[in-house]
């Protein structure tokens, strides 16, 4: 299959944009190799890039976005308020801004529920954070939906997005739709360190695009609007998993993959 097409990613509606289904993760990217692989992926034609002040990188996408040169609408860019910065989240947003060479974010997600709890008082902060334009959607990551729930009960808004694990085993199809009952995009990362790529339906599958079980995964997020983030710095890689938007899955096989769930 062809990889070299730069298709263009469908999107989901989130209060303050739309957010490209497939993006760039950036975890575990450092260094030269961050920036690198930022701009390869720009290059390709990816236009959403998620990162997170944890990962200690945001100054080298920061400036592979402004290499690339796109306009700043163009780009969807998500980054994380660490759990241990809550009552510093004005602060840590600025840091952000500042290494990200943005004036405002696309999204901006609590990276994991501050000392297990819901906290909706940084949630609250947050949300005067996009009430004042310096982020255009807001919400979560690694949030139960008990915590989403708190967060709803206590200032009447739902995150626009929770970023959990995801990849088949973990297809739970009553959390899909009990998030988007509440309005909350779901948004999965780590979707084939989770996977056994060896699993005879997706080599099945797999065989029948002429593509390999990796992207047959990363297409199956796409078919069910589920939001993903695979992460790589290989050039190679790279382009692999933007060409799944160039092939879609039968009902059939999205059943097939469906079945992979453990839960």
């Amino acid at each position: 299959m062809s990889t070299d097409a730069a298709p263009t990613s469908p999107t989901l509606p989130l209060p303050g944009g739309a957010i490209p289904v497939l993006g760039l993760g950036t975890w575990q990217a450092s260094g030269d190799g961050a920036r690198s692989a930022v701009e390869t992926a720009l290059g390709l034609g990816y236009r959403h890039v998620d990162t997170a002040t944890g990962y200690g990188n945001e100054a080298e996408v920061g400036r592979a976005l402004a290499a690339a040169g796109l306009p700043r609408e163009e780009v969807f860019v998500t980054t994380k308020l660490p759990p241990d910065h809550a009552g510093r989240e004005r602060q840590t947003l600025e840091a952000s801004l500042e290494a990200l060479g943005l004036d405002h974010l696309d999204l901006w997600l609590i990276h994991w529920p501050p000392g297990g709890e819901a906290r909706p008082d940084v949630w609250e902060k947050l949300l005067a954070a996009r009430d004042e334009g310096l982020v255009r959607s807001v919400g979560v990551s690694n949030y139960s939906l008990e915590q989403v729930d708190a967060l709803v009960a206590a200032t009447g808004e739902a995150p626009a997005v929770n970023q959990v694990p995801w990849s088949p085993v973990d297809h739970d199809p009553a959390l899909l739709d009990a998030h988007r009952g509440r309005g909350v995009v779901l948004e999965g990362y780590s979707p084939l360190k989770r996977t056994d790529l060896d699993a005879p339906a997706l080599v099945e599958v797999a065989r029948a695009h002429d593509v390999t079980p990796a992207q047959v995964v990363l297409r199956w997020h796409v078919e069910h609007d589920v939001v993903v983030i695979p992460k790589s710095t290989d050039p190679g890689r790279l382009a692999a998993n933007l060409a799944v938007l160039g092939f879609s899955l039968t009902p059939d096989e999205v059943a097939a993959v469906d079945a992979l769930a453990t839960r």
